[in-house]
Parts: C-alpha cells; structure tokens; sequence
C-alpha cells in the first residue's frame, strides 16, 4: 500500500507538468491529444517488442481496453480546449472536479451505494468552481471545457479501476493509447471542421515537448497511476489528483507570471477547493481508524 501511494504522488506530480505543454505546444487540442496518444503507443510498443513484455489480446479484449483510452483522449482535447481558452490555471483548477464526478457516476456504474460524505466534501469543489465561473466572465469558456473534461477524467478511472484486476499495467496502457489514437482518427476530421488549424504536423520544437510529454508525462505516468489502482481505490486516486492544480498553478506562476493575470475570484474559488482537498484526505486518513462524521 504504501509503494502504491508513492506511485501515485509522483504520478501526480508528473501530471503537474502537462498543463504547461498545453500553452507550450502550438498545436491546437485535438492534434495534441492526437499526436499525444500517437506517440505514446509507439513508445510503449517499441519498448514492450524489445524487452519481450508484449501481451497479445484477443481483437475483443484489446477494443475493451482501447475504448477506454478513446475516452482518455476525449478528456485530454477538453482538457487542453480549456487551458487554450482560458489559461493554464483554470484549465486544471476545473480537473479538481474529477472528483466530485467521480463521486456520483462510481456508485451508479458499479451499482453501489452513493456516498453521501463523498458527494458532499467534493460539491465544495464544485462550489469553488461556481464562483471562479460567476466572478470573472472572460473564463466562461474554459470552465465549461473544463468541467466536461473533469466528467471524462471521472469516467476514465472508474473504468479502469476495473481493469486493472484483470490485465498488467504494460498491456493496459499500450491498448489504450492505440485504441485512443484510433478512436481520435476517426472524429478528427470533423473537429477540425469546427475548429481549424493553422497548420497539422508539428514543428521539430513542438515535436521534441511532444516527446517529452508523452514518454514522461503520459507512459511513465499512466504506468504508475493503473500499479497504484490494483491497491488504491479510484475515488482515492480522484481525490489525490486534487494536488494537480496546486502543482501545475504553481509552475504557470514562476514560467509564465499568470498570477497576474488572475482575479480575487480565482483565489477565492481556489480556497474552497483547497478546503475541499483538505477535508476529503483527512477523511480518507482516518476512515480505517475510526468513524469520522459529517
């Protein structure tokens, strides 16, 4: 249990870098996500061939896991569509809502009991949110991207947790960045429609932050994140991924001075998601321990 946390914290902190290559990559969200997911399934199966690890699946099993990456790529070009049109620090202040999303959808997916203390923590999340939306209008846009990115964040994990019990990590990661690029061939074509680009093949700069962000921030990360599922619960990974925001606001400060840029709402939204965070881990800290109420 507790390798599976380290796991997971420095997954976190490795995803506190992928909102700055959203500013940084001048592609726009859905190439990104595209050549993201392209160039992650190379990488995991040159590596897989070489060292023998790879796990041949029936056609069947294969489209199960790389669905579940189509949905992962569906988050990821909302994800980067709200830090495009807002900032980096809205974009991934809105990721923190995974977990209230997660919240409602686990029971309903999995057929449990809903939480009452895990809806009503997590909905301060939300609250933070609603505020951040009502007071600063020029970021609308963004948190509605934002959010929708938030509930495919959700889904992703909860599907996951499922298949981690039943297939390696390697197998499951190398799956879904196929099935992910796959699934994005399909429906890029109208999104570009929508939302054209200025140009389709990456520049070599924006090639080499590609590299970077696939290999570290999307192998490497998705690797220890499904290790830590065999042990951690999603809504526990959910809750963790809290830290994101504060990881990659931080970075967005000292790279690209958005401090000045952000209103007294985004503070004060930001401080409801602080509490959020604050009250779920304590939570989840104590719940083998003894009864916490609310």
């Amino acid at each position: 249990m507790k390798k599976s946390y380290i796991q997971l914290h420095i997954a976190v902190l490795l995803a506190g870098f992928t909102g700055l290559f959203g500013r940084l990559i001048n592609l726009n969200e859905g190439l990104i996500s595209w050549y993201r997911l392209l160039i992650s399934g190379l990488v995991m199966w040159i590596y897989l061939s070489v060292t023998g690890k790879k796990q041949n699946l029936p056609l069947k099993e294969s489209f199960r896991i790389g669905s579940i990456g189509f949905i992962l790529g569906i988050h990821w070009i909302f994800f980067y569509g709200s830090i495009k049109y807002s900032n980096i620090s809205v974009g991934v202040v809105c990721f923190a809502l995974t977990s209230f999303f997660n919240a409602i959808l686990a029971p309903l997916i999995n057929k449990k009991r809903l939480s009452f203390q895990e809806v009503a923590l997590s909905s301060l999340t939300l609250c933070g949110i609603a505020l951040i939306f009502g007071m600063d209008a020029s970021f609308r846009l963004g948190i509605v991207l934002g959010i929708i990115s938030a509930i495919f964040s959700a889904l992703y994990t909860i599907f996951n947790e499922r298949l981690v019990q039943e297939y390696e990590s390697n197998t499951i990661i190398l799956n879904q960045m196929i099935g992910g690029c796959l699934g994005l061939t399909f429906i890029l074509p109208v999104f570009l429609l929508f939302s054209p680009a200025a140009y389709l093949v990456p520049s070599m700069n924006d090639f080499g932050w590609l590299v970077v962000l696939s290999v570290f921030c999307t192998v490497l990360m998705y690797f220890l994140i499904t290790s830590a599922l065999k042990k951690i619960s999603s809504f526990t990974v959910s809750l963790t991924y809290n830290l994101e925001p504060l990881y990659t606001i931080a970075l967005a400060i000292i790279v690209y001075k958005e401090n000045k840029v952000l209103s007294t709402g985004f503070y004060i939204g930001l401080s409801f998601i602080l509490i959020s965070l604050g009250l779920q881990m304590y939570r989840v800290k104590t719940k083998n321990s003894k009864p916490v109420l609310l």
